[in-house]
């Protein structure tokens, strides 16, 4: 596993942000870090990049235990935090040149074009950072990231202030980066997970509320939400003397009626239809959307 962590815990004073919490990932594998503000995301980021250390628990990045003092697992960790710090006063190149002799990256001058290359960055290149739109900003901080190309990259609000095309542009790379490499993203854009990650962890108050993949999250969860139309009139009053369900709204033509999962909704509305002699024209279940799942697990 390229990311392993075991019963991690931070307490921040006699608050535990981070409370026993385990999970692992292994290569070639985006997983979507999500949770509420103050979940504890951005501690377990900072803890697995050797930021800052944890109470208890353990880490291991690539097999090796990560500390507040380890440069050889921080050669393997590509880091961009939620506040992208950067030098305001260095050209785009310069800053990128900086960091690569941090890391004395070989060949530095065609790494630099490369990551400059990769990331958009040709036409704003040669003005200072501090020139820089925050949506080029985010993209300087990713090719800080991946320029000594880690086996491990993580990601807090990537696509933070990022505009509809350079959202794309990023979702691209960071899915073609993927592909060989591990990446933990956080975000609080659904659309995004849904259209790169591999595997989902939702992370509430400190502990792991879910941990699978985004479409087996929508499909367990704890309700079931069925559109229905029928032949003829009938009224809300009328569905509502379907035991299994819960709530009832009105939607074009038809209703979404909403049931607790472990009963067929579907069955239950067949056979009130079949007591009653109306004839449904169309039924199907609705899946629910991530958005619906996250407020159903961290509210």
């Amino acid at each position: 596993m390229s990311i392993e962590v075991k019963n991690l815990v931070k307490y921040y004073g006699n608050q535990a942000a981070v409370n026993d919490i385990s999970f692992s990932i292994k290569k070639g594998e985006i997983v979507g870090f999500l949770g509420p503000n103050g979940a504890g995301k951005s501690t377990t980021m900072k803890i697995i990049t050797g930021f800052i250390p944890s109470s208890s628990g353990t880490v291991n990045v690539c097999s090796m235990p990560v500390d507040v003092d380890s440069m050889d697992t921080r050669q393997k960790i590509g880091y961009l935090p939620e506040h992208n710090p950067l030098y305001l006063d260095m050209y785009v190149r310069e800053y990128l040149e900086f960091v690569g002799k941090i890391y004395k990256i070989p060949n530095l001058n065609e790494r630099v074009k490369n990551m400059v290359k990769a990331v958009g960055l040709e036409v704003e290149q040669n003005k200072k950072v501090g020139q820089l739109s925050k949506g080029y900003r985010q993209r300087l901080g990713l090719a800080a990231a991946i320029i000594h190309d880690p086996e491990v990259l993580i990601l807090d609000e990537p696509t933070s202030g990022l505009d509809p095309n350079q959202l794309v542009g990023i979702r691209d790379l960071i899915k073609e980066i993927g592909k060989s490499k591990t990446v933990l993203l956080s975000t609080h854009i659904m659309q995004e997970v849904e259209a790169i990650c591999d595997r989902v962890i939702i992370i509430n108050r400190g502990k792991i509320v879910a941990d699978d993949k985004a479409e087996n999250l929508q499909l367990n969860s704890s309700k079931q939400t069925v559109y229905v139309e029928f032949d003829g009139n009938i009224t809300k009053s009328q569905l509502g003397k379907i035991a299994a369900v819960t709530k009832i709204e009105t939607v074009g033509n038809g209703w979404l009626l909403e049931g607790q999962n472990g009963n067929d909704l579907r069955k239950e509305v067949a056979e009130y239809a079949r007591d009653n002699g109306l004839l449904v024209l169309t039924m199907r279940i609705e899946e629910r959307s991530l958005e619906e799942v996250f407020k159903e697990l961290t509210k």
